[in-house]
């Protein structure tokens, strides 16, 4: 693998002016904020410069506005906009969300260190801070509900970036930062201006310091209004611009292929009143997806027909154990993107606990040991045989960000929050009634929602016509009491099967993997299985292990696609109702950012992921014959 396609970190020289230390490029020969006061300019410029005090002051109850931004830099322009928002925003439940693109992140050290300069901002800035991403490409939420604001960081070059952007919603305002035109020249190209505007709408307004023709003329062509008021400090100009008529020429599309008309989501309508949302099923899809809504505020009701987590995902331990993809495809793929935003997001609970990984090379092990000079440092290492615990004949890959999660203790914190409500009952028939839908249960009509969304694994298709196939996969996990040879608690083993700690005197392992069969009895054979799959990678330790008629266990049935992706969104675009399902063995990891991109397509927001991988989950992909093909992570 070439080392262009690791992502690079910003290279950085430091310059002592009149006391502040400041930041230059030595990717592009130029300070990352003005020598005279970057924030006053960030104030002059992007804040006055689109009018934000005025507008945002004015948002209605639940109204969704976004600021989007061309280069991330040291989040100066970003923490100037979240405080402003904590001065001005509205006594309700509005909500601010920013996106913004950066192709040289800066490490988290350096990114310290150049908001230090800054102390009036440093309350934000540790926040920001905590959940600054990995130098990963790809798209990084970073969610602060407290605060009524979230930030979607998309890491890599705006050339592939800004097409890739689905139109879930328009941006309201725009930062065009980055370096000035004549050092970086890539930032202001008309491919880059064009997706800016295709993500634009009528209203939206533009501002900039910089006045370069290049950039008056690529919004001009697009019929948007310019004017120039002064600039700041020295500069006698900057650059203001609004978008006064929708029928403008400025319907960029996304490369039109046929598989993008296919899959393409339509734009939801914003959305400004709290939101009656009705989730059917209470598994690991309808729980987090439950939260997401209920932390913006809307009321959520979760109809279960049995109890909360009687399914596939009522396990006694999930681990978080992704197989991560080579770097050059990270920033669209499912598996290594979700193990990122599901490290941010389980955190906020109790439920979860650190855990390292050791992915026992079985197969191909180049390919796998071969990663670690591809991530970021520290996040993964490889072991010879010798240096793993327990001991086994086979080298190791160590996963040294992730996790598990306690779902039954994760269900008790969900399920407490007050916008939550959960009640017994089979739905049997949705009915669309006008601009709502009506929930039945035989013949009974329950109530009517706003919203509905269907996480009812392989029982969805009872709800829809047309669904997709679901096929079921029997798995049994297994748990011995092995006190006398206990594991770290913060470990974990990955073989194909996998095995960790329960708790301190327990060991939880398994699991069982067969395709179409559905039953759910606990079975001494699937026992027997697991301890084969343990005793295959560590013999001696398995030995050790009390024999497998003491062992206890559970059976459940996983819900995979044909294609193994899940199945996140409409079913028809003519109504309210959305599935989430086929989540198979990685429902916990795959969840949290599955749930965000449910939010944004519900309730208007822009969406965390590319357009690509949007259509990768969009439940009509299956409308069209598709070839069913294992994508590298399964397995």
């Amino acid at each position: 693998m070439s080392e262009s396609s690791k992502l690079q970190t910003a290279a950085l020289d430091w310059e002592l002016i009149d006391g502040i230390e400041v930041p230059i490029s030595k990717q592009f020969g130029d300070v990352y904020f003005s020598k005279d006061n970057g924030l006053l300019e960030t104030r002059h410029v992007f804040l006055n410069g689109n009018d934000l005090t005025e507008r945002l002051s004015q948002l209605n109850d639940y109204q969704y506005f976004c600021v989007g931004e061309t280069g991330f830099g040291t989040g100066l322009n970003i923490l100037a906009l979240w405080q402003l928002w904590r001065q001005v925003r509205p006594d309700n439940h509005s909500h601010l969300h920013a996106i913004s693109v950066e192709k040289f992140p800066l490490s988290k050290a350096d990114l310290i260190r150049a908001l230090n300069v800054w102390t009036e901002l440093q309350p934000l800035a540790e926040k920001l801070i905590e959940q600054y991403p990995l130098p990963i490409a790809g798209c990084h939420r970073l969610s602060f509900p407290d605060e009524r604001f979230s930030l979607d960081l998309w890491l890599g070059d705006a050339q592939n970036i800004f097409p890739s952007i689905p139109k879930t919603q328009a941006v309201n305002a725009w930062f065009l930062d980055g370096f000035a035109p004549s050092c970086n020249p890539d930032m202001w190209q008309e491919n880059v201006l064009n997706h800016i505007v295709r993500l634009s709408d009528e209203g939206t307004t533009f501002a900039s310091f910089s006045v370069a023709g290049v950039l008056k003329r690529g919004l001009k062509q697009h019929g948007i209004h310019i004017s120039r008021p002064r600039g700041f400090g020295h500069k006698r100009e900057m650059l203001k611009a609004i978008w006064l008529d929708v029928a403008a020429p400025s319907d960029i599309a996304v490369p039109n292929t046929e598989e993008n008309v296919l899959t393409r989501q339509p734009r939801s309508k914003a959305i400004t009143t709290q939101q009656k949302i009705a989730i059917i099923g209470a598994g690991i899809a309808g729980l987090s997806s439950a939260w997401v809504f209920a932390q913006r505020g809307h009321q959520v009701t979760i109809y279960e027909q049995n109890e909360p987590l009687s399914g596939a995902s009522g396990n006694p331990l999930a681990l978080l154990n992704p197989k991560l993809c080579p770097i050059e495809q990270a920033h669209d793929h499912l598996m290594t993107l979700s193990w990122q935003h599901a490290l941010n997001f389980y955190p906020q609970f109790k439920a979860f606990r650190e855990i390292e990984v050791q992915q026992i090379a079985l197969k191909n092990p180049d390919e796998l040991l071969g990663l670690v000079e591809q991530y970021p440092d520290h996040i993964l290492s490889a072991h010879s045989s010798i240096e793993t615990l327990p001991e086994t004949e086979f080298s190791s890959l160590k996963l040294r960000q992730a996790g598990a999660v306690s779902p039954h203790q994760l269900r008790d914190e969900i399920l407490q929050h007050p916008n939550i409500t959960v009640k017994k009952a089979k739905i049997s028939d949705l009915k669309q009634v006008e601009k709502q839908t009506e929930l039945w249960q035989d013949q009974e009509r329950l109530t009517t929602a706003d919203h509905v969304i269907v996480c009812c694994a392989k029982q969805s298709t009872e709800l829809f016509e047309n669904y997709p196939i679901l096929k079921p996969i029997r798995g049994q996990v297994s748990w011995v009491n092995n006190n006398n040879h206990p594991l770290p608690l913060d470990q974990a083993y990955s073989y194909g099967g996998y095995c960790m700690q329960l708790d301190a005197t327990q060991l939880i392992l398994g699991a069982s993997f067969y395709p179409n069969r559905d039953d759910t009895e606990v079975l001494p054979e699937d026992h027997v299985h697991n301890h084969e799959l343990i005793h295959s990678v560590f013999p001696e330790y398995a030995q050790q292990l009390p024999s497998t008629d003491s062992w206890q266990g559970r059976a459940s049935v996983r819900a995979q696609s044909l294609d193994y992706f899940p199945l996140v969104g409409k079913m028809q675009n003519t109504n309210e109702c959305y599935t989430f399902a086929g989540l198979g063995s990685k429902g916990f990891l795959f969840a949290p950012l599955c749930s965000e991109v449910l939010a944004a397509l519900v309730l208007g927001e822009l969406c965390p992921i590319p357009q690509s991988l949007l259509n990768k989950l969009n439940p009509q992909r299956f409308q069209k014959k598709v070839k069913a093909k294992k994508p590298y992570y399964s397995g």
